[in-house]
């Protein structure tokens, strides 16, 4: 057992399958007593619910047309100090549509403009657009059609570092885009940067949530990266200097997980302080090699009831 081992317990969700807070609980159910349970997010859908639980706010409701254009229940996060926090992937998330639906050509961001629409109804100035889990590939046009950039500021926390044209090539087979349609997407990406106010090309971050941040960005939005941003917001460095051990996940582990997404930033953290970092992921496709150089161990576990007993086996042999 653990003893006097403290052990930070800082994962993302399971996409699709565990939110961050359920893992956490499943991790700190195997580790025993000394804990401290810091669910994470990195700019993906969960981010607004991370942040509101750090910060404080209220829960706020909205109907928005989802990446068919079809009207769904939405919600998002307005914090105590009057700053909005939606994640992109509310209206406009790859989850809403079943495998069959997908259009990677045809779906639209037009639903997270009107969340942002509806925060500015309600007299936010501030919006933090969490821009990951997307469906879409159209630069936030769609989006930007629905609300007046210029009547807030607008900071959009990426989970990927992927330039803008990436959004075509790295996350358009993810939404259903064979080669041809990433050919396709790509060449309407580089005709929309040409046409936007500023080019969003050549800068990081520019290809999140299929170009929407590079679309924002060109008017007037700022950029910044989800997963610092999260964690700071987390206090998670001041956290981390009182672990002895942290324990993190994720669903897929993967190279992108080290492109900017909350994990690989768990671990370069963990690494800077020398405190020892294990990942209990869904899968993983990163290879005993990288992984071997990024954590101390990589463990998979498909159920809570696997993560626990992960959680459980690490924290034993330490």
């Amino acid at each position: 057992m653990m003893g006097e081992m403290h052990a930070l317990l800082a994962p993302d969700k399971f996409k699709g399958i565990f939110s961050a807070e359920e893992v956490a609980e499943a991790m700190a159910a195997g580790v025993g007593e000394d804990f401290d349970r810091c669910p994470i997010a990195d700019g993906g859908d969960g981010t607004a619910a991370t942040l509101r639980m750090v910060r404080g706010g209220e829960w706020a409701r909205a109907d928005a047309p989802d990446p068919h254009g079809r009207p769904v229940a939405c919600g998002y996060a307005i914090l105590d100090d009057g700053t909005a926090v939606i994640d992109v992937a509310e209206a406009s998330g790859l989850w809403r549509l079943d495998p069959g639906e997908l259009d990677p050509i045809g779906a639209s961001s037009a639903g997270t403009g009107v969340l942002i629409a509806d925060a500015l109804a309600r007299g936010v100035e501030r919006v933090l657009l969490a821009c990951g889990g997307s469906a879409t590939t159209d630069a936030g046009l769609p989006a930007l059609a629905e609300f007046d950039p210029r009547a807030a500021e607008i900071v959009c926390l990426c989970d990927v570092r992927t330039p803008f044209l990436g959004a075509a090539d790295e996350f358009g087979p993810q939404k259903g885009a064979g080669p041809e349609q990433v050919a396709e997407l790509r060449t309407r990406l580089e005709r929309i940067a040409a046409e936007l106010p500023a080019d969003p090309v050549r800068l990081p971050y520019t290809g999140a949530a299929g170009g929407l941040a590079g679309g924002l960005w060109a008017h007037g939005a700022r950029l910044v990266a989800g997963a610092s941003f999260v964690l700071d917001a987390l206090g998670f460095d001041d956290r981390l200097r009182e672990a002895d051990v942290v324990l993190t996940g994720e669903g897929r582990l993967d190279p992108g997980s080290l492109n900017g997404k909350a994990v690989g930033e768990v671990a370069m953290r963990a690494r800077r302080h020398a405190v020892a970092c294990h990942a209990i992921v869904g899968s993983d496709a990163l290879g005993r090699e990288a992984g071997g150089r990024t954590f101390e161990s990589v463990r998979e576990a498909g159920t809570l009831e696997g993560i626990t007993a992960a959680a459980g086996q690490i924290t034993a042999w330490h």
